[in-house]
């Protein structure tokens, strides 16, 4: 279908006369009145790429001779299932992610968010985001994808180095990618995320500082740094394994980032989560429901899920895969109503393991009444209050134990892997020890 004649549905419509939402400026406020057990966020997952990255190692494949209506006939199709299995009534977000999702038709998103607003309520204004790259994303096709019902961009950037993109297997160019920047601004104001990598085997801290100096004056309200990360399989692994490449630099690599997250902060950017930055207020609802333990379902090849089955009976959250390959996941959505491969269910010591894991990438942390929720017999304090590692890291301005609950420093934050190898051996003695809960299920 052609971008120009992908005409709205009844939802699309009304998300684009809906005026933009205030946005929330704390990732730790509730964001609906709704029971958190029937809201979730959505994650739909489109497969397919133009190429594969050299450090890619995600679940996408090539396209040859995909038939996209299909592909969009199973999407809506799994979308409705996992709704009516997870008994969720309120979408709050909808991300579009992949694989490269600008490559499939504005008609494919169109038709899984009106299927969505019609199984649940997906209000006007919701985040709808949806992953693109430069050079599958003229202004006429996201022009195509906002009147589809897509209000938030997010644009796999990564080098403003031709050398870099080369190297990574990028189809772009720095050119390539500054002009659907503008292109995406100019659609989406105040809406549109970039991703940019550090770490890179060779790059110097310095071009790259000068680089992000040079983003800062193209770029939107949002930016996420990502280091690299070597992947058994991928092409960039194999040529440094062969000697063809240097390794990445550890240390560079955390100073490029220790640098650039003092770069960003200079130019009012608030540092929300480990990697992701934002100003005037443009956090990500999406995200946020991830780094909040919130439940999300995953829709499409490969998609991942935390949800409980409530529609089915289900009391427990289970964590769920669909089936990897394309055409098995089809198969299986044909004739099962969705492609669900794995199910695994989560115990009450794994949820609260997440719940710290996830919590504590974020500048808010874990507030007792966050923590409250998931478990409400063994606070905060007693699983941290007396444990003399802790008190050590937080004698050293790595951690905050207070009234709010527990949270990182801004240092903290920049050290979190460490962290964690001391917060969560701890929760494992404390709820060893746990005094039980007199209350049946408690």
């Amino acid at each position: 279908m052609v971008p120009s004649q992908v005409r709205p549905g009844r939802w699309a419509a009304a998300a684009r006369a809906a005026q933009r939402r205030p946005r929330v400026d704390s990732p730790g406020q509730p964001r609906s009145p709704e029971p958190a057990s029937t809201r979730a966020a959505l994650y739909v997952h489109w497969p397919y790429c133009e190429k594969r990255c050299s450090y890619c190692n995600f679940n996408k494949y090539i396209p040859r001779g995909v038939e996209e209506g299909a592909l969009r006939n199973c999407l809506v199709t799994e979308a409705r299932t996992l709704l009516r299995l997870s008994g969720v009534q309120r979408v709050e977000s909808v991300f579009f992610g992949g694989g490269t999702p600008s490559l499939a038709s504005p008609h494919t998103v169109a038709a899984v968010l009106e299927a969505v607003a019609q199984e649940a309520h997906l209000p006007a204004d919701s985040e709808v985001t949806l992953e693109a790259n430069p050079t599958s994303a003229p202004g006429s096709r996201l022009a195509a994808f906002g009147r589809a019902g897509v209000n938030r961009l997010s644009i796999g950037l990564q080098s403003l180095d031709d050398t870099e993109l080369q190297l990574l297997g990028r189809t772009h160019s720095a050119a390539d990618a500054l002009q659907t920047l503008a292109e995406a601004r100019r659609l989406f104001p105040g809406r549109v995320s970039v991703d940019l990598m550090l770490g890179l085997p060779a790059q110097r801290v310095e071009p790259w500082l000068q680089r992000l100096q040079k983003l800062l004056h193209h770029c939107d309200d949002h930016l996420s740094l990502y280091q690299l990360t070597l992947e058994r399989g991928t092409a960039l692994f194999a040529q440094v394994q062969q000697g063809t490449l240097p390794a990445p630099d550890p240390d560079l690599a955390a100073e490029m980032y220790q640098e650039g997250r003092t770069v960003l902060r200079d130019a009012g950017f608030r540092q929300y989560e480990v990697s992701n930055f934002a100003r005037n207020g443009a956090l990500s609802t999406h995200n946020r429901t991830y780094w909040q333990c919130g439940q999300y379902l995953g829709i499409g090849p490969g998609a991942h899920g935390r949800f409980v089955p409530r529609g089915a009976g289900g009391h427990t959250r289970e964590a769920r895969i669909q089936t990897l390959e394309p055409d098995n996941w089809m198969k299986e959505v044909m004739l099962f109503g969705h492609g669900t491969r794995k199910r695994v269910p989560l115990g009450k010591l794994e949820l609260l393991e997440e719940v710290l894991a996830l919590g504590l990438r974020t500048d808010v942390g874990v507030t007792h009444q966050h923590w409250h929720q998931f478990e409400p017999q063994l606070t905060l304090w007693d699983a941290f209050g007396s444990s003399r590692e802790v008190e050590e890291l937080i004698a050293q301005d790595l951690l905050l134990l207070d009234h709010r609950g527990l949270r990182c420093s801004w240092d903290g934050l920049a050290v979190l892997d460490s962290l964690l190898l001391t917060l969560l051996p701890q929760l494992q003695e404390a709820w060893r020890h746990r005094t039980p809960s007199p209350v049946s299920g408690g």
